[in-house]
């Protein structure tokens, strides 16, 4: 075999090297080819069947298919994981994680420390209450014991109803709990999100508990949530959310869920 010049070893890995600098602008900040989708870690509280529970040990339900959707209209990868109710608030706002979706209402005092989504679900809070009690609205909580997952709407109506911090104000991590305690006979009432007291009572007929309607209790929305000031991620999610307004795949999602055809345009007036 012939021996190989020192000066074309020089050359040939000269050659590499500018090879290897070429191709550096076929990728992106991340080292990914362009076309590549980039990812976002989303975080959920998944125990709110029907909007996200665990089953098989994955993260399920209405918000659970519908990030996913919007992901691909976004162009991104979504990487999703159950994580507690206020770690899931902290992890958001630190930007240790991309976005927040958990049946969260839009408030005037989250959108301070957040940033959100037009709204993309309405809903209500209702009472839980076993078949044979005799309250019939937000009235008749006066001298009861409620049961709540702590930070949430449901909880400030409690309080609005006995006060702040009152006793009989029992906060819990999930509503499932606060649900558990009400069937132990530890709370006269749960209230919470319509879809979550629904679902429960429709799953669980031998517990015997019926679902109580206020008109009192404000209409609220849901939105999608971020870290203040990432306005590219919720543009984003905004544009692909009207384009599931629009082709129709939101209403397939939401009759997959709940059986029935949301109203897009009162969504749509939020906006």
């Amino acid at each position: 075999m012939k021996k190989i010049s020192t000066s074309f070893l020089l050359l040939f890995a000269l050659l590499i090297v500018l090879a290897g600098c070429g191709s550096s602008e076929n990728s992106n900040a991340k080292g990914e080819n362009e076309g590549d989708k980039k990812t976002v870690k989303v975080l959920t509280n998944a125990a709110y069947a029907p909007m996200e529970y665990m089953d098989n040990n994955k993260p399920t339900g209405f918000d659970i298919d519908l990030i996913k959707e919007l992901g691909t209209e976004a162009g991104y990868e979504v990487e999703i994981e159950h994580i507690g109710w206020d770690p899931l608030f902290i992890e958001i706002e630190s930007e240790r994680a991309d976005i927040g979706i958990s049946s969260i209402t839009i408030t005037e005092e989250r959108q301070e420390k957040y940033d959100f989504s037009v709204p993309y679900y309405l809903s209500t809070n209702k009472i839980l209450v076993p078949e044979d009690s005799t309250i019939t609205s937000g009235a008749d909580l006066k001298d009861k014991v409620i049961a709540v997952q702590g930070g949430t709407t449901g909880m400030e109506i409690a309080e609005d109803i006995l006060g702040k911090n009152h006793k009989d104000v029992k906060k819990f991590e999930e509503n499932t709990l606060a649900i558990m305690e009400l069937t132990k006979n530890g709370a006269d009432a749960v209230i919470a999100d319509s879809p979550i007291v629904e679902y429960y009572k429709t799953q669980n007929p031998g517990d015997k508990l019926k679902v109580i309607e206020d008109s009192s209790f404000s209409s609220e929305y849901y939105g999608i949530m971020f870290a203040k000031g990432n306005t590219e991620l919720k543009e984003a999610f905004d544009k692909a959310l009207n384009t599931l307004f629009d082709n129709g795949k939101y209403e397939e999602i939401y009759e997959k869920w709940f059986g029935s055809k949301p109203d897009i345009e009162n969504l749509k007036a939020q906006q």
